[in-house]
């Protein structure tokens, strides 16, 4: 079955940098669609980074200039370089997929299929 396991998070200070991880397994990587999302405690969960099916990526305003999403094919991974973290990026991160190409680039979490139990991410003042 598909699985999507997240590592890679933990507690830094505002300014530092976090790579994380997302390694898929149980389909054909890259015949999926992919994203991060983020979910902070009382707050709904938002996109983070998306690709569409034509491989381009989206990213939400907050994170523009400071997080890239990247891939290893080889490896059936997905990353997201986080760098000048900010306390406000403080959540629990989750890679996603669904194997609809007319989710490809959705912002939808509710339209992706697949997650991963999440990595937690901590920025402190």
């Amino acid at each position: 079955q598909v699985q999507l396991v997240e590592s890679g998070g933990g507690s830094v200070q505002s300014g530092g940098s976090l790579r994380l991880s997302c390694a898929a397994s149980g389909y054909t990587y890259g015949s999926y669609c992919m994203g991060w999302f983020r979910q902070a405690p009382g707050k709904e969960r938002e996109g983070v980074v998306v690709i569409d099916s034509d491989g381009s990526t989206s990213y939400a305003d907050s994170v523009k200039g400071r997080f890239t999403i990247s891939q290893d094919n080889d490896k059936n991974t997905l990353y997201l370089q986080m760098n000048s973290l900010k306390p406000e990026d403080t959540a629990m991160y989750y890679c996603a997929a669904d194997p609809s190409p007319w989710v490809c680039g959705s912002w939808t979490s509710a339209r992706y299929k697949y997650w991963g139990q999440g990595t937690q991410v901590t920025v402190s003042s």
